[in-house]
């Protein structure tokens, strides 16, 4: 199919504007469905028809946009992008529909907002022009914003207000960056960036640049503190989306502009990197300890794992990145959308049936929503990183890359392990094993239909990609094996 990634892109983005046209709810989410539906289908055509066997683009569309200005409409998927476009339109698909009932107020509006950020998403990943990347980079802010400012809680707007400034004002520096870039190659294509040759002091420069745009959507430590504050107040949608893509392409900035544009700058400023993780891993998961709020205390444990991400990005030996720590760092963007997107449902679940998202105000669960308490303690298990969940690979893989390259950075990350799986269990044993202190827990229905249908998909894909890693791990093979290369070889003048 020439045209697949388009399609991706843009199909969610025509029904989430279709749906706008209808007044009556039940029409406006079945179109929502649907449009989610075929989306999540042409994804599964794209996962499985992606040849692993070649590390280079594929799907490749190539049109010419302005050409006054050398942007062109340049689309095409590799290893490292193409599993980002499944979890994406998978998320959104569970997102629409565990929205039937929850969502009462807008609901055109609701399901066209999550459509449209989908289809922006999808487009972020399979751009290869730089400023067709930053289009869509910018766009997807709008509707997270209005998700967040709508249906959120009492404190919305703040929260809407901040997630968008701190996105938006480091995303401005990575325009400075590119046109830079583009004065120097003549070009916007991504790949042509690769090729630049610059001074070191530039380099560092544009690393500043590219990072405070990328670390900002991780979120990595100091700039994370806009997400502890967007969770609680998000939807429970949104919450899903949020942690489980939006922070991917963070993650996804570092591999595909940061370390192949500017390799001997991210060399020199591993060791800082590593720190900033390493803080975010043990610092941020003693934060979640203490959360009384279920929500703030799955949002920091968001900080936490994805702070492996960024180590596994930045473990070099010498001039050469650990391949384990690039595709463990994958691994864990991938299993960290299935378990934070579950985790968050969870959490809307029960907050649905008393409205109440403090741990304190429940205890007893399990005697009353005993299919929720399964499904819950699995995902809890993931999130602590049992064998045998997706929780465990990527961190797994980065940690063994760690001890090949410095042993003390990898016990200061697996030590995070033990502080994961204590606040994470804590919680579930006061939520769901602990005294009954609230009389309300004990009219608490279990799941319905719905919900059942969506924590079991969920727990599916966490225990498939816990058993059967090789699923997605074997799709960035060729892809990383070309890239790292890129990186090795310096770029100074």
């Amino acid at each position: 199919m020439n045209n697949l990634l388009s399609l991706i892109t843009f199909v969610p983005i025509v029904f989430g504007i279709l749906t706008l046209f209808f007044r009556k709810d039940s029409v406006a989410r079945a179109i929502a469905l649907v449009g989610s539906i075929i989306s999540l289908v042409l994804s599964i055509v794209l996962f499985f028809d992606f040849n692993t066997a070649f590390g280079g683009l594929q799907f490749v569309e190539y049109y010419t946009w302005i050409p006054s200005l050398h942007i062109n409409y340049f689309m095409g998927v590799d290893g490292i992008s193409m599993p980002f476009i499944f979890l994406n339109n998978f998320i959104t698909f569970l997102v629409v529909l565990a929205g039937f009932k929850v969502v009462k107020k807008k609901v055109a509006l609701y399901n066209s907002m999550f459509l449209v950020m989908t289809g922006f998403i999808s487009g972020s990943f399979c751009a290869q022009d730089a400023m067709l990347f930053y289009v869509f980079f910018e766009a997807m802010l709008i509707p997270m914003y209005l998700i967040i400012g709508v249906w959120g809680g009492s404190n919305r707007v703040y929260a809407a207000i901040k997630f968008f400034l701190y996105t938006l004002l480091g995303s401005l520096l990575m325009l400075i960056a590119l046109i830079y870039l583009f004065s120097k190659s003549q070009s916007f294509s991504i790949m042509d960036f690769y090729s630049v040759k610059l001074t070191f002091a530039t380099q560092i420069l544009l690393f500043i640049a590219f990072f405070l745009s990328f670390a900002v959507k991780v979120p990595m430590f100091p700039v994370h503190t806009w997400l502890p504050d967007a969770h609680p107040e998000a939807p429970t949608g949104g919450s899903m989306v949020l942690a489980a893509v939006t922070l991917k392409i963070g993650g996804y900035g570092f591999l595909r502009f940061i370390l192949p544009i500017v390799p001997d700058a991210s060399r020199y400023l591993a060791p800082t990197m590593i720190i900033l993780s390493l803080i975010a891993i043990v610092y941020i998961g003693l934060i979640a300890v203490v959360q009384k709020d279920m929500k703030k205390l799955v949002a920091y444990s968001s900080i936490s794992h994805m702070g492996f991400v960024t180590l596994g990005c930045f473990l070099f030996v010498g001039f050469n990145l650990n391949k384990w720590g690039v595709e463990g760092a994958i691994t864990q963007m991938i299993s960290h959308g299935f378990v934070s997107a579950a985790m968050f449902m969870c959490i809307g679940v029960i907050y649905e049936r008393i409205h109440s998202r403090n741990i304190a105000d429940y205890g007893g669960v399990v005697n009353t929503m005993p299919k929720f308490a399964v499904f819950f303690m699995l995902f809890a298990m993931a999130n602590s990183g049992l064998p045998g969940t997706s929780g465990f690979v990527g961190e797994f893989m980065v940690i063994m890359a760690a001890v090949q390259t410095n042993f003390i950075v990898a016990l200061f990350a697996g030590a995070t392990l033990i502080i994961g799986a204590g606040y994470t269990l804590w919680m579930y044993k006061r939520v769901v094993f602990g005294s009954v202190t609230n009389s309300a827990v004990n009219k608490m229905n279990d799941l319905d239909g719905i919900e059942f249908l969506v924590l079991f998909l969920l727990a599916v894909m966490v225990l498939l990609m816990g058993v059967y890693p090789d699923l997605f791990v074997s799709k960035m093979h060729q892809t990383i094996d070309q890239w790292l290369p890129l990186v090795a070889s310096s770029k100074l003048i």
